[in-house]
C-alpha cells in the first residue's frame, strides 16, 4: 500500500517498500541538479513539457488549449532517506472546484505578492501541508505545463528534509504520501493511454502507485524529471 499520512509514518512506509523491491540507487543531488533548469520556462518554451515532438504537432496542441492562461506554480518535494529518493505527492480533497481527489503537488496560482514561482510554490506548500520552507532547499525547475483548465503550471524541484513534519489542511488535501523515486523512473510501471486533445491525439502515461493513480499532469512532470535525470544529469538512458 501507498504511504499515508493518515495511518502510518511516511519514513517507514518508503524505506519498507524501497527494501521489498530491491531498488538500487541510480541518482544523487549533484546529478538531479545537473537535470533541472536554473530559471522557469520562457513565454516561447511552453511545449517543452511534450519533449521529443515535432513543431507542428506542438503547434496544434497549443491551439487545442486555452488561450488565456492562469500562472501557477507547484513544488515537486524530493525526500532522501537511507540513500533513497521518494517523491511527496498529495491527494485533493474530493471537494474542491479543480481537480478533486487527484494525486497532485501542493500547489496552486501564482500571486501577486509572490516575487516568483519558488516563492508561490513554498508558499502553497505551508498552506496546503503545513511544509516548512526553510525545510526545502532549491533544485531547479522543470518545463512548464499546460492543463485544459487553463493554467499554466510552473514545477519546481526542491529537496526537503527527510525529518519534515506536515500538517494536513482538510479543506484542501484528503491526505500525503511518499512513492520511491525509482519506481516513478522505471518503464515497467507506465501505463499508455491515447488522450484527445481537439483534432489531436496524444499518447500519455500513468503511473499506477497501490491503490492510487498518478495521471494528467502529475504524471506528466513526473515524466519530464524522469527524461531530463536520464538525458541531462550525466546518466545514460
Amino acid at each position: 500500500m501507498p504511504t499515508s499520512y493518515r495511518n502510518r509514518s511516511l519514513a517507514a512506509e518508503a524505506s519498507l517498500h524501497a527494501k521489498d523491491q530491491r531498488i538500487e540507487r541510480a541518482w544523487d543531488r549533484a546529478m538531479i541538479r545537473r537535470a533541472l533548469y536554473a530559471r522557469p520556462s520562457r513565454d516561447d518554451e511552453d511545449m517543452e513539457w511534450l519533449g521529443a515532438s515535432t513543431q507542428e504537432m506542438r503547434a496544434r496542441v497549443r491551439s487545442a488549449l486555452p488561450a488565456e492562461r492562469v500562472a501557477a506554480a507547484v513544488l515537486v518535494p524530493l525526500v532522501e532517506r537511507d540513500g533513497e529518493f521518494s517523491v511527496l505527492l498529495t491527494q485533493r480533497a474530493a471537494t474542491l472546484r479543480d481537480h478533486a481527489g487527484q494525486i497532485s503537488f501542493p500547489g496552486g496560482r501564482i500571486e501577486p505578492e509572490d516575487a516568483d514561482p519558488w516563492s508561490a510554490a513554498l508558499r502553497e506548500a505551508r498552506e496546503e501541508i503545513g511544509l516548512d520552507p526553510g525545510r526545502v532547499e532549491f533544485a531547479g525547475y522543470l518545463p512548464d505545463h499546460l492543463v485544459v483548465t487553463g493554467y499554466r503550471v510552473t514545477p519546481v524541484v526542491g529537496f526537503i528534509d527527510a525529518g519534515y513534519a506536515l500538517r494536513i489542511e482538510s479543506a484542501e488535501v484528503d491526505e500525503a504520501f511518499e512513492v520511491p523515486l525509482a519506481f516513478v523512473f522505471d518503464t515497467a510501471n507506465h501505463r499508455s493511454r491515447v488522450r484527445k486533445l481537439g483534432d489531436v491525439e496524444l499518447t500519455v502515461y500513468d503511473i499506477p502507485y497501490g491503490g492510487r493513480h498518478i495521471w494528467g499532469a502529475t504524471a506528466g512532470m513526473l515524466l519530464s524529471l524522469s527524461r531530463l535525470v536520464r538525458t541531462r544529469g550525466g546518466r545514460s538512458a
